[in-house]
């Protein structure tokens, strides 16, 4: 991605013609825009394609099966536009190499998961965070995946990764967290989905928090 506003769209909708619509509307304000599985299932993977034709596309299906699986998921979704598939890094070094090796063929990029925005990540994801983002650096994976709803996460996390590897940090907006306080914590990018989708004006919200990041990068 090129980094110029720093921000990306979680665009969780499930309509065709609402996804084309807020994607041509936030373009230019949004270096990327992550979609799921709410939209692609349904819409059909060629969504990807079709927003990919305005705005860069990440995939955010967490891929997490061993590598023949992992190899055959990235194989469709890179061939279906995207430029960039987040995957899960606990399944192993092997798996993870496999997603790289096929990113690689297809010039697009692999962010892995160390961990998630939401409270239930507590339980579980944040004893072995910091093992995922050793993981992701050894493979050398273009990002991760820290949550902005606990900016020292995220500084612990980049801390691991050095300056070389992108932190992509979600939970800005409705969850809680705040896109000034990610990227001074080290984020490259914030992630914001219904803040913006949700909006009345999405182009509005999407530019007003463009304008909270340039200003925190510029303090």
């Amino acid at each position: 991605m090129i980094k110029d506003t720093r921000l990306i769209l979680a665009l969780d909708v499930t309509d065709r013609h609402q996804a084309l619509k807020i994607s041509q509307d936030v373009k230019g304000y949004v270096d990327a825009i992550k979609i799921g599985y709410p939209l692609v299932l349904a819409t059909g993977k060629d969504i990807i394609g079709e927003i990919a034709e305005m705005v860069p596309v990440i995939a955010d299906f967490k891929v997490a099966d061993i590598p023949n699986t992992d190899r055959l998921i990235c194989e469709q979704v890179f061939s279906a536009g995207a430029n960039a598939l987040i995957v899960h890094g606990f399944t192993g070094s092997d798996s993870l190499k496999t997603c790289v090796e096929v990113a690689e063929v297809h010039g697009a990029d692999i962010y892995v998961v160390t961990e998630m925005s939401h409270p239930g990540a507590l339980d579980f994801m944040q004893k072995v965070a910091e093992d995922m983002a050793q993981l992701a650096s050894n493979a050398k994976v273009a990002g991760v995946v820290a949550p902005a709803t606990r900016p020292e996460r995220v500084q612990k996390i980049r801390s691991i990764i050095g300056n070389d590897i992108a932190i992509i940090s979600p939970g800005v907006g409705v969850q809680g967290g705040s896109a000034a306080d990610a990227i001074k914590a080290g984020a490259d990018w914030v992630i914001v989905g219904r803040s913006i989708y949700l909006a009345d004006d999405p182009k509005k919200a999407a530019m007003e928090i463009a304008k909270e990041i340039k200003d925190a990068i510029d303090q």
